[in-house]
């Protein structure tokens, strides 16, 4: 089904209704804090994010202490969150390039966000509207990628291609609950696996559902 920018509100107010503690899931205290769970979580749950910094923060938390840190002391570090290497790799050069480039202050804007090793567009996004309030798109991980599918609201398969159609679409105030109800809907409802389809409360908008209700 085709929908409207109304239908499209009404979905995301039926969101709403539905998570309203929607938030972050990472555990961070700082800009950079944040920047280091964010990049650990890359094929990694949060819940495991969350289990492995605070031991890392309380000895290594600003950006100098990460542009100095030994990078074998790191990866061991961060060894719980998987793909240690490259991830250890990514947060050393992104934190010294906070810090040469940016005088170790995390910055807040899109072009100098993905300037940063390690850190793409969905990252930034993540970045912009936990660490700063800034909402101007929408991180594309699995759950929004599978969510806008399912739905209809993009064919794409490519995250920045499926940003920019719900962009089109979704009115820039709704911004800020939409990256936080994606997340929260597909780990409760919109399963990859084992869709919930029965329970959801947008299932009225979902073309997945139409297919599975009416069967050719």
């Amino acid at each position: 089904m085709k929908l409207t920018k109304k239908d499209v509100i009404d979905l995301i107010e039926s969101l709403k209704i539905a998570y309203p503690d929607a938030c972050c899931s990472l555990n961070f205290d700082t800009p950079f804090q944040l920047v280091v769970a964010v990049m650990l979580s890359a094929q990694c749950t949060d819940e495991r994010v969350n289990k492995t910094v605070p031991s890392i923060f309380a000895k290594y938390s600003t950006p100098e202490d990460f542009a100095n840190i030994d990078i074998s002391e790191l990866e061991c570090l961060i060894h719980p969150c998987g793909f240690y290497k490259n991830k250890a790799k990514n947060l050393k050069a992104c934190a010294q390039k906070i810090v040469n480039d940016f005088n170790g202050v995390v910055p807040d804007t899109m072009e100098e966000l993905t300037s940063l090793p390690g850190i793409g567009r969905k990252s930034a996004n993540v970045v912009m509207l936990d660490a700063f309030g800034i909402a101007e798109g929408i991180a594309i991980d699995t759950h929004a990628k599978r969510i806008s599918n399912r739905i209809g609201l993009s064919k794409q398969v490519e995250p920045e291609k499926i940003e920019q159609d719900l962009l089109k679409i979704i009115p820039k105030e709704y911004l800020k609950d939409v990256n936080h109800l994606f997340v929260w809907h597909g780990r409760n409802i919109c399963d990859a696996r084992n869709p919930k389809c029965e329970k959801c409360p947008i299932n009225k908008y979902c073309d997945f559902y139409f297919d599975l209700t009416n069967p050719a």
